[in-house]
């Protein structure tokens, strides 16, 4: 299985996705914490139907130490008892932002002040700006359908 455009091969696609990765080591950097951060990203790309997304965030969650019980609930966190109420949080914040057409007026402010008990502002922008990103990364790689199973933890630095 191919992808319909090579996008590490693509002069353009390059350009374009140097950015992506300058705003994701911008987030990667913050005090949001980093198992959140893939937690976030593997809700959102489970959503989104996007494979390679899903297939890099676990592995790299694996990679740094995540189990694989909690690995394995993620889709289904709101009767999982293995993460903390500010993960539970970022999760609806990130569903909701992910599903915004879904809902006719978008995120709830009750998902939103849940988020802000648990986080102070720059983390807040840093979920919110996360959440952004990884449906934008979706959204690309299941436009180009970008195959998944071989990704290996680091592979892109």
């Amino acid at each position: 299985m191919d992808a319909r455009l090579n996008l590490l091969g693509n002069p353009n696609a390059a350009k374009i996705f140097k950015h992506f990765v300058s705003a994701g080591k911008v987030i990667s950097d913050s005090t949001l914490p980093a198992a959140t951060q893939e937690l976030v990203k593997i809700r959102a790309s489970q959503i989104n139907g996007c494979a390679f997304c899903t297939d890099m965030h676990t592995k790299e969650a694996a990679h740094a130490g995540e189990t694989p019980v909690r690995l394995n609930l993620i889709a289904t966190w709101r009767e999982a008892t293995v993460f903390t109420d500010a993960e539970r949080a970022a999760l609806e914040l990130a569903e909701q932002g992910t599903r915004i057409a879904d809902a006719a007026g978008g995120v709830t402010d009750e998902a939103w002040a849940n988020a802000a008990k648990h986080y102070d502002e720059d983390q807040l922008a840093a979920l919110v700006s996360l959440i952004a990103l990884i449906n934008a990364f979706n959204r690309v790689n299941v436009i180009v359908r970008q195959p998944a199973g071989d990704y290996r933890p680091g592979q892109f630095g």
